[in-house]
């Protein structure tokens, strides 16, 4: 299989990725220097890295999938990681950047496909904020504070980042008129 010419969604996908990989790394470093306590459990975050990986990796040869893999498995990021710091944490917040990737990462002969990663996300919340309450780790009232502090200046950050890379995205694919999941 050869590598297409990638669309503009796709190189924005994979830019968006390669900031998530980056930062991913100094999560841990975050908790420790600012909760003080949890660095270890912490840890588990980085977990999702290979996943994260793969959408690069995927996107010369199979750019839908790509651009489909960043807001799936950002989703299943989040919901792990609210499993680890509990609702009071604020980590579903990170779906907020998993919707706004829902939204600009298709393109109109895509809807379904946009659609459906749009409900996925949703149930994904709706299951956590019902289902997910006590963390794995006991957090006390000001770690929380803090986490959430932490998590809510990430998600704007990120939210901020989306905007600006997709701004000026082209509304259709340029690969010979036909999207690249068709």
């Amino acid at each position: 299989m050869t590598r297409l010419a990638l669309d503009p969604r796709t190189e924005a996908t994979i830019t968006i990725a390669w900031v998530i990989i980056a930062n991913k790394p100094f999560y841990p470093f975050y908790v420790w220097w600012l909760v003080g306590d949890g660095v270890g459990i912490s840890a588990i975050t980085l977990a999702s890295i290979p996943f994260f990986l793969a959408i690069p990796l995927m996107a010369g040869k199979r750019p839908f999938a790509a651009r489909l893999a960043l807001p799936l498995i950002g989703t299943v990021d989040t919901v792990c990681e609210t499993m680890v710091f509990g609702r009071g944490s604020a980590t579903l917040l990170f779906l907020a950047p998993c919707m706004a990737l829902a939204l600009v990462s298709f393109y109109a002969i895509e809807k379904w496909w946009q659609r459906a990663v749009a409900c996925f996300i949703f149930a994904c919340f709706a299951i956590s904020w019902w289902e997910i309450e006590s963390p794995i780790f006991v957090w006390t009232s000001d770690q929380l504070a803090t986490l959430l502090s932490i998590n809510a200046f990430a998600v704007a950050s990120l939210m901020t980042l989306i905007a600006i890379r997709y701004a000026g995205v082209a509304s259709s694919p340029d690969l010979d008129g036909k999207a690249a999941s068709q």
